[in-house]
């Protein structure tokens, strides 16, 4: 995700409404995010649907990896025959 620039990337919702077509085209294009503001607080973000799925991939992967560490500090863990033998097994059922 690219800075955001005070200057470009924050814009009251009357002036997002106003330019919508050319704000979709700008975010599409070029990959940024835009801050769009109400009463000068800030009321939501527009982002690219490729950096949308970017965002919800890296957070699946930190998801991942927090249950991966809690199962392990709670002593929940496979051998590597284990992982085998279910991963044999698997196999063995998508063949039928």
């Amino acid at each position: 995700m690219k800075d955001i620039l005070v200057a470009d990337d924050i814009i009251p919702v009357g002036q997002f409404k106003s330019g919508l077509a050319k704000y979709l085209k700008e975010i599409r294009n070029k990959r940024n995010s835009l801050i769009i503001t109400q009463n000068g607080k800030p009321a939501g973000v527009l982002i690219s649907p490729s950096e949308f799925d970017e965002l919800r991939q890296t957070r699946m992967l930190i998801d991942s990896i927090s249950r991966g560490l809690s199962d392990s500090k709670k002593g929940e863990l496979f051998s590597t025959s284990q992982i085998r033998n279910e991963l044999n097994k698997t196999r063995t059922e998508k063949k039928k």
